[in-house]
Formats: structure tokens, sequence, C-alpha cells
């Protein structure tokens, strides 16, 4: 009994033992406090997250996907961290070692907001990325040129935001760093250049992935987005390669997005014609074209004479963006023409001339004529 007794003394005693200003006890404490805290919050962390992990899988939204992953960012390590610096101000310290705890605790907070911006940053990147057209959005060149850049930019204002509170002057370095960085600028304007204009194709989506793209005089549909270029394949089968940069200060035209296609063709008759049946060839030709699926008449006009015919211009539209599908209906209308104007007997135009001859003794008389009155 003697012997618990001296134990516990002892073991009280040590516990009362000064260090600095505080005893052993006060430190255990703060401890087991940061201990305890760290301990909880990664158990909360694990069931809330396995909960709400059951919840995302049943919603389509972004939002509840976004929250899970913040969640399971939160650090117990750097919140034990945060506590016990805290834990250790609260004793009587010296002043630089106060003063040191509190930028620990602050860099653990900045850390942990860091994890946090990361994983937000990731999220967007990908899910943007996947939307403009990327096979494999977790592991494109997008995705990883863009995330590398986002990440340098965050950690680079986290850094500084630090060193502010921590109460570093950063004038003259911002100042040396403005200078280098206008060399480091010039030095790398055309790779900064194409990863702009390469950020600016992937979030704005000009175009995607297995667009029709018409580019001045160049034409084809879209393999790869890449960091510096576009590769475009041609008609002809051959691959063009575009500067990212020359694309976003183009013109394009993007085919695969067009909703329905505005066809404006010509039709010439002969000369000869009837009068009868010149108005009839505007029913005639929206007859035709309302008999084809997918296709919407907008109007036929006698428009105009020409050097040999009769013109007629007539407008329609295909409800659907493939050329192929234009050119079969193209087809169909032209075939339906030549049978239903040959029916009406009705003929094509085609360059031509009519000479007119008069007969010569009729010329001779009438030159004759002319002197006899000129006397």
């Amino acid at each position: 009994m003697n012997r618990g007794a001296e134990g516990k003394g002892l073991i009280v005693e040590f516990l009362h033992q000064q260090i600095g200003n505080n005893s052993i006890l006060e430190y255990l404490s703060v401890l087991f406090a940061a201990g305890t805290i760290g301990s909880i919050v990664a158990l909360i962390r694990y069931l809330v997250v396995r909960r709400l992990t059951r919840l995302a899988l049943q919603s389509e939204t972004i939002v509840d996907d976004v929250v899970v992953r913040l969640i399971q960012r939160i650090m117990p390590w750097l919140i034990a961290v945060i506590v016990l610096a805290l834990g250790l101000r609260a004793l009587d310290l010296p002043p630089k070692l106060s003063r040191g705890l509190a930028l620990t605790a602050l860099a653990a907070a900045f850390f942990q907001v860091g994890c946090w911006g990361e994983t937000l940053l990731r999220v967007l990147i990908t899910r943007s990325v996947a939307l403009s057209g990327q096979t494999s959005a977790d592991n494109s060149p997008a995705r990883r040129a863009v995330l590398f850049v986002g990440r340098w930019l965050l950690w680079s204002l986290i850094l500084v935001l630090l060193l502010e509170n921590a109460g570093v002057d950063l004038s003259a370095l911002l100042a040396g760093l403005g200078i280098g960085g206008i060399a480091v600028a010039l030095a790398v304007q055309n790779i900064l250049g194409d990863l702009f204009c390469f950020a600016a194709i992937v979030f704005d989506k000009p175009f995607e992935q297995g667009d029709f793209l018409v580019v001045g005089e160049q034409r084809g549909t879209v393999e790869k987005i890449g960091i510096r270029t576009t590769r475009v394949r041609s008609l002809d089968g051959e691959q063009l390669v575009f500067a990212n940069n020359d694309l976003v200060s183009s013109r394009i035209r993007n085919f695969k997005r067009m909703q329905e296609r505005r066809v404006v063709f010509q039709l010439g008759v002969i000369y000869e014609t009837a009068p009868e049946k010149l108005r009839r060839i505007p029913q005639l030709i929206a007859s035709i074209i309302n008999e084809i699926p997918g296709t919407r008449f907008d109007r036929a006009h006698f428009a105009g004479f020409g050097d040999f015919s009769l013109n007629f211009e007539i407008v329609y539209y295909v409800l659907d963006s493939d050329y192929n599908r234009y050119m079969d209906i193209q087809q169909t209308i032209n075939l339906a023409l030549c049978e239903r104007l040959a029916l009406d007997g009705i003929e094509f135009a085609y360059p031509s001339q009519t000479v007119f001859v008069r007969n010569q003794a009729n010329i001779s008389s009438e030159v004759a004529h002319s002197l006899q009155g000129g006397r």
C-alpha cells in the first residue's frame, strides 16, 4: 500500500515539475487535447464521407460530389497541429516561441485551405475538359496542363499571403520578381500564348473533337486538341496542323453545330417556254421539295432574264447538319425536276446564241428603195 502511494506521489511530483514557466502536466494536457480532437475529426470525416458517398451516387449534380471530395481532403493531423500550436500559445512561453507557434498554426491553416482549393480546382477542370470532348478526362493533356498552371498559381498565392501574415516585407522581393518576370515573360511569351489559347479553346469550346471546321480555305474534322496545336483531318485525307493561336484569332465555321442547312439553287429554262408553263414551275418545285422528309420549303420565284435562259431561284432548308444527307436530298430534287419538267414539256436552258438571217433579195430591194428616196 505504501509502495502504491509512493508511486502515485512520484508521478504527481513528476507531472508538476516545471519546464520553463509551465508544468509537464500542462504540456501533456495540450498534447492530449490535440490528439483527441484530431482523432474525433478523423472519425467524423470517415462517417460523413461514407454517408454522403451513398447519397452522391444517387444524384446527378456535381455539388454533392464536390462536398464529398472537400470533406475527404480534411487533414486530421493538420487540425491536431493547429490545436497543439494554439494550446501551447495559451501557456506561459517566451514571446519568440509563442510567435513561432502562431505562425505554425497559421501555416497549417493555409495548407488546409490550399488542399481544399486544389481539390475544387481539380474537380472543375476535370469536368470542363470532359465536357470539351476529351475521351479520357482524367489523363488528358488538357487537364494536366491547366491543372499544373492552376496549382502553381494557387500555391503561389497562398505562399504570398502566408509571408505577408508572417510580417515579411515583400515589396523589395516583388520589385525584383517584377523585373525578372518581365525578362522571363519575354522569353516564354510564345509558350504562354499557346497555353492561354489552349485554355480558351478548352473552356470557351468554340469547337470540340469530331466537329467539322472550315478555317479560311482549309476544312476538315477535328481529331485532337493539343496544348500548342490542333490536328484536323481534311476531306482529302491529309492531316492539317493548326497553331491554337491561329485558330483563336481566326473566323471559324463550325458545321457540326449547324441546326439546319439553308440551300439556294437556280434553275434556267429556255426563252420559248410558254407563260402558263412558267407560272406552274414554282408550284411544281414546291410540291417536289415538300414530298421529301427532312426538308422545309421556303420559296421559289421567277428571278429574272438571263443571257440565254429564264431563271428561277429556289430556297429550302435541310433539317439536318449532315453534308451527305444534304447531297442526297439535292440529288432527289434534281432527278424529280428532270422528270416533272420533261412531262410538262419544259426544256432546261443551256448556253446558246440565236442568229437571225434576213433574205438577200429583200435586203437588196430595201437598199435600192432607200437610194431612190435619197434622190
